[in-house]
């Protein structure tokens, strides 16, 4: 049996395919388009799923999408009603959108998969999940646990923001419900724009931000905005927002409240209070986390956690629940926004209304998250030479050696191998490397690579038997979704004046052997890196810890700001020609930046602006 799946219209618009329940192939269209969370119907997802499993559209059994628009559209009306006549102008806009284009889904979906395939005629085959529901089922069925209590937190979705649902094999139901307008995505959300920071993309600028600063905001904001019960279940003072019915996050009394307009990202810098905002909320959002987690194990005495929805990016907020060792286990999915989504609905069709069996992975079901498009060498050198490249082909040995050498020298390494990542992570599949050691690292990848703000913190790559050598954790961490702290050991004592900085000013500070994934406060978003998951990556890894030592590289996405993570060889080529990296391995072709027609570079620079503190 063929199942489709799609998330659309809204962001990150993605699609995925089921063989007989087993997840085989998925992708975001932005990876596609080029256009960053691309919410457009994701065509081109849709023919990468299709033409990888060798399929015709007319050939799938169920299509499933990953929400309601009924039930959606139901909660836009109820709210303008109850807030009325305030939001009379962002009615007027949203109500004719939804008439014409979204709210007759079935339809709309109906014509664009007909694009695909002159011979799909048969519009029963589309069904429709709920939200939340879609969110639950990404988490649980493809994670290793018999047994489970989901917590799913985002924005919102049809009424929804935060559910919790219990699962035992092939059963999941939602047990509980916070709902619109009461958010914890969205409070965070509120938070990115009041920084400068753009909403549904910027959320993780904020998280990295926080460290800088300190929570002196945060009793405001508890006494406030959000008032949080003991078992974590909250409700938000809407004077202080206009997301229900308005044009903005916030009102005016928001600003008021803390002081400060919110920041013009295109002419003030960040200052001490915006990394002071930032570390209030963060620590706003852990505290509201923990309690939920906390009071879930006690009330229903099961071992095993799992967590989707935006808020289960803030990995932050992760290692503390982690931590708090009141799960044995928790598994995140590594998708965890709408385009997990899209797959969660179609898994939830085939346990929940098909009733299928499931059968359980001591990993997990999501390949390693590896689900995107690969390309063939021949194909790699055929996109190459098109596009005037010059290269040498290594054999897979020659290729390691070779990348580790440079990156013992310092070098900046594009790495292109295999199966693009589904999901906002780059999992050493599509991946930009450094040298962890590098006390320049951090800030060259930022400002001469990514062109992006200085205080972003970068993400170890490590071999998983090493991990606890290297890092205050020794559990599996894949999919970059936990953060811990660098081992006491590995850490270098500050002086008395390096102490007392505040601020940006603790970005030059070396903090440990690897200074360039440790953040100013010792933290770290950590991947493991698996043998029987990504061989030729544990193998590059091994390789450079043989030659220095040390297990540890950084890995950062392939792109840069602004830009979605490269898809194909074509990609891969601009972003290399476009930025200051120095090398590209992809596939078995190895590529040095000197070795290029200078002509062909390009600057990606003019493409950003850039607003650095």
């Amino acid at each position: 049996m063929k199942t489709l799946s799609i998330s659309a219209l809204y962001h990150d618009s993605a699609a995925g395919l089921l063989i007989d329940g087993e997840i085989v192939a998925a992708a975001q269209e932005e990876r596609f388009t080029r256009k960053k969370h691309d919410p457009s119907y994701p065509f081109n997802a849709i023919e990468f799923v299709l033409s990888f499993s060798k399929l015709n559209l007319h050939q799938i059994d169920y299509i499933v999408f990953y929400e309601k628009p009924f039930l959606k559209f139901e909660r836009l009306l109820e709210t303008y009603v109850a807030f009325a006549p305030k939001g009379f102008k962002s009615f007027c806009m949203s109500i004719p959108l939804w008439l014409k284009e979204k709210l007759f889904q079935k339809k709309l979906i109906f014509n664009e998969l007909k694009k695909h395939d002159e011979n799909f005629n048969d519009i029963n085959k589309i069904y429709f999940s709920e939200h939340h529901l879609s969110h639950a089922a990404s988490a649980f069925y493809p994670s290793p646990f018999k047994e489970a209590i989901v917590l799913t937190a985002d924005g919102v979705g049809e009424w929804g923001t935060t559910t919790v649902a219990v699962g035992k094999e092939n059963k999941l139901e939602i047990l509980k419900e916070i709902q619109f307008p009461h958010s914890l995505g969205l409070l965070y959300s509120a938070f990115t724009y009041y920084t400068g920071f753009k909403v549904n993309s910027g959320e993780y600028k904020l998280m990295g931000l926080a460290p800088y600063g300190e929570p002196k905001y945060k009793k405001l904001i508890t006494d406030n905005l959000i008032d949080i019960k003991d078992d974590g279940s909250f409700k938000l003072d809407q004077s202080f927002f206009e997301y229900s019915t308005g044009l903005k996050m916030i009102s005016k009394k928001f600003s008021k409240l803390f002081g400060n307009k919110p920041r013009n990202p295109e002419k003030e810098k960040l200052t001490q209070f915006h990394m002071d905002i930032a570390s209030s909320i963060q620590e706003v959002t852990e505290d509201v986390m923990l309690r939920i987690t906390n009071s879930l194990a006690k009330e229903y005495n099961i071992k095993n956690l799992c967590l989707a929805g935006g808020v289960a990016l803030n990995c932050v907020a992760n290692g503390k629940i982690l931590r708090s060792g009141k799960f044995k286990n928790i598994w995140i999915q590594p998708a965890a926004g709408d385009a997990g989504g899209s797959l969660g609905a179609a898994i939830g069709l085939w346990h929940i209304e098909l009733k299928k069996n499931r059968t359980i992975n001591s990993k997990d079901d999501m390949n390693g998250s590896y689900l995107g498009p690969e390309y063939s060498n021949s194909e790699i050198e055929k996109q190459l030479k098109e596009a005037g490249a010059n290269f040498e082909i290594l054999d897979d040995q020659q290729l390691i050696e070779k990348t580790v050498l440079e990156l013992c020298d310092g070098k900046a390494v594009g790495w292109f191998q295999g199966r693009m990542e589904f999901g906002p992570r780059a999992l050493g599949c599509r991946s930009i490397l450094g040298d962890a050691r590098s006390t320049t690292m951090q800030k060259n990848l930022n400002l001469k690579v990514k062109y992006r703000e200085s205080f972003r913190p970068f993400a170890p790559s490590v071999i998983r038997e090493d991990l606890s050598d290297w890092f205050e954790m020794d559990c599996d961490s894949p999919y970059m979704l936990f953060v811990s702290d660098v081992a006491i050991n590995k850490r270098r004592s500050m002086t008395k004046d390096e102490k007392a900085l505040f601020g940006i000013n603790k970005l030059n500070v070396k903090r440990s052997e690897i200074p360039a994934v440790t953040h100013v406060d010792y933290s770290a978003r950590i991947q493991t890196v698996h043998k029987e998951i990504n061989s030729k990556y544990y193998k590059l890894l091994s390789e450079f810890k043989k030659k220095t030592g040390c297990p540890v590289l950084v890995n950062t996405s392939f792109n840069v700001r602004g830009e979605p993570i490269v898809n194909t060889p074509k990609d891969a080529f601009n972003c290399f020609m476009g930025t200051e990296l120095d090398i590209l391995a992809i596939g078995n072709c190895y590529l040095n930046k000197e070795s290029q027609n200078k002509s062909l570079k390009k600057d990606y620079k003019i493409n950003f602006v850039i607003t650095f503190s």
